[in-house]
């Protein structure tokens, strides 16, 4: 599919341009590289590792989508989010998307709870009120605090996370585009034209966006620049339950989020027994410094036993012991919010980064957006909260 326009003097590798050459092969960039197919533009999706991987942010089977946030702006993104998932759903023929609701539990009157609260209702986004007297009716194997509020956001629910990347990833190669993967970076060189070397080839192209997730700041220093990011790795905790089915998407056992308990003052978050039987995703939505590159070396456990202490006073129906770890990682901006922007020296590069833990959902969005940052159109939203410029205190002291 590609073609070969010349070959460097002295050099075995032949460059090939593109459109646009994407770099990082997640859930962002696979988005980001299908929307610039869909306008026609000749693209290049790359991937440092041999396709379908799990050293990142994007693997594994569940994720939890919802618009219950503290801040207008996510839940209004995602009101779009859903067209765009169903729309992918349509265009590849296979589900991605299966709505349990999410409960979401809280200190009623401080912290993150009642920030969520307003902006659903706020938004109109189908939402019930739990009192603690129809808590139990609803939920029968929850503890609900003392203190505590609940509600359901009714659009909530679990996307399968690997099975909606392999769908964008076919359906922007059935659009013409081009994935490239098993070829690490190895040098960005900046122009009116910019030249991309891989282990595996030269690439050129009039734009080039960056969605390398924990590796964003290896590239950007190419370009001579860095952003405030800290790479964390998260343990994914799966847990047994003791009846088989309990806690199951069967039972209508919904995702749910915690923002504080008293545990932590961090989110915990879980989603039904579906992709392993009997077992329970429970995560905490925090996780230790890693190198990217050495994930595995960062052992530290002490996540896990908060969420012990917290499935053992609130969810009894589950074994206190977690029965599967698995390894992720999430990328995290001092406000952690999300960033995407232009280069601040070179316009025809994009960044998309810093998705902290809670940008899966956004894929279809964020690609859509990125794609029109990087063709030079009016984004579709107001993307003024993400923008690079808010971390300059923070960038001098990365620098």
């Amino acid at each position: 599919m590609t073609t070969v326009c010349h070959e460097e003097s002295g050099s075995m590798s032949a460059k090939q341009d593109y459109d646009c050459v994407v770099i990082g092969a997640g859930v962002q960039g696979s988005f980001t590289a299908y929307q610039l197919a869909k306008h026609n533009k000749k693209t290049l999706l790359l991937e440092q590792f041999v396709l379908p991987h799990t050293r990142g942010s994007s693997h594994g089977q569940t994720r939890i989508i919802r618009r219950a946030y503290e801040q207008d702006i996510y839940t209004q993104m995602m009101g779009e989010g859903y067209q765009l998932w169903a729309q992918l759903e349509k265009e590849a023929g296979v589900t991605l998307y299966r709505q349990t609701g999410l409960l979401v539990m809280g200190p009623e009157t401080s912290g993150d709870y009642p920030l969520v609260k307003n902006t659903l209702l706020k938004n109109k986004v189908p939402t019930v009120i739990l009192s603690r007297d129809n808590f139990h009716q609803h939920i029968p194997n929850v503890v609900l605090s003392e203190g505590h509020g609940a509600l359901l956001d009714v659009t909530g629910g679990v996307l399968f996370a690997d099975r909606a990347l392999k769908a964008v990833q076919d359906q922007f190669q059935k659009l013409g585009g081009v994935i490239q993967d098993n070829e690490k970076v190895t040098e960005i060189k900046p122009g009116p034209v910019v030249k991309v070397t891989t282990s595996g080839g030269v690439y050129q192209a009039r734009n080039v966006v960056i969605t390398a997730g924990p590796w964003t700041n290896k590239l950007l220093a190419h370009t001579g620049f860095q952003l405030p990011l800290e790479t964390v790795k998260i343990n994914v905790c799966y847990w047994k339950e003791k009846t088989p089915g309990t806690y199951g998407v069967k039972q209508r056992f919904p995702c749910f989020v915690v923002t504080g308990s008293l545990e932590s003052k961090e989110h915990i978050y879980g989603l039904p027994s579906n992709e392993y039987p009997d077992l329970v995703k429970i995560c905490y939505h925090i996780g230790s410094k890693t190198d990217p590159d050495y994930r595995d070396l960062q052992t530290d456990t002490s996540d896990i036993d908060i969420l012990k202490r917290y499935v053992s006073r609130c969810i009894p129906g589950l074994v206190p012991e977690p029965a599967v770890v698995e390894s992720c990682m999430y990328t995290l901006t001092p406000d952690r919010h999300f960033v995407l922007d232009y280069h601040p020296n070179y316009s025809n590069i994009v960044i998309g980064a810093g998705f902290s833990g809670h940008g899966f959902k956004f894929g279809p969005v964020i690609g859509k957006l990125l794609c029109e940052l990087s063709l030079g159109e009016v984004p579709s939203f107001d993307f003024s909260s993400f923008k690079i410029r808010r971390f300059q205190s923070h960038m001098k002291s990365a620098l």
